[in-house]
């Protein structure tokens, strides 16, 4: 689906290095929905750019790639690196003149989800979004993992998980296993990186936002 928007891009001071946000705003927004990409890759993962048509139905839409991203490197830096870079723009973003409006909705792919998670109560997130969600590293259980998911559960934040079929890194029954009926999993064709194109993905997003109050 084109996608006919104006983007935005503007680049962030942060600790750790300059990041920077690609903004598409909508008009009479009825919210901000912020994701950063993974450990490996940008934002030009399909899942990512497909869900910017989240804009036509009223949301603000903001990629946002992080520092180590924008200075070219291949691997991401430690997590706690990623955490106060993330929180610096999220901070940016909705403060000052031009700020975009709440409800905030914060995650990401993979990595940057686990980022979201950690660091919602802090910036003040109102929901969280987590796509493909990293349950387990390297074939076997992380429960630190599962903990990052959890504390957002514990702060009564609303978080959806949409998940890839066949994801090695947690498929949606290891999620419903874990958490019960506590945690809303979106199952979707593929694996880690989901379909090449990932309409199925957008309508679980969609149907998921539309549960929220404005």
């Amino acid at each position: 689906m084109s996608v006919q928007t104006r983007l935005q891009i503007t680049e962030i001071d942060t600790p750790q290095g300059v990041g920077r946000a690609h903004i598409e705003r909508a008009t009479d927004a009825r919210g901000t929905v912020v994701v950063s990409h993974g450990a490996g890759g940008g934002i030009e993962a399909p899942d990512l750019v497909a869900l910017r048509t989240l804009v036509a139905d009223g949301w603000n839409y903001v990629r946002v790639e992080q520092p180590w991203r924008v200075a070219g490197r291949k691997l991401a830096t430690p997590p706690r690196t990623l955490d106060v870079a993330w929180a610096t723009i999220i901070a940016a973003l909705t403060a000052g003149r031009g700020k975009l409006p709440g409800p905030l909705v914060v995650g990401g792919r993979s990595a940057g989800a686990r980022v979201a998670c950690r660091t919602a109560v802090e910036v003040g997130a109102d929901a969280v979004l987590a796509l493909s969600f990293p349950l387990s590293g390297a074939g076997k259980s992380d429960r630190g993992r599962a903990c990052e998911v959890r504390g957002v559960l514990d702060a009564g934040l609303p978080i959806a998980v949409v998940q890839g079929a066949t994801d090695p890194f947690g498929r949606p029954d290891d999620f419903h296993d874990e958490f019960g009926d506590a945690l809303p999993v979106f199952a979707c064709k593929g694996a880690h990186g989901f379909s090449k194109q990932p309409d199925d993905v957008v309508a679980a997003v969609r149907d998921w936002l539309g549960t929220l109050a404005r």
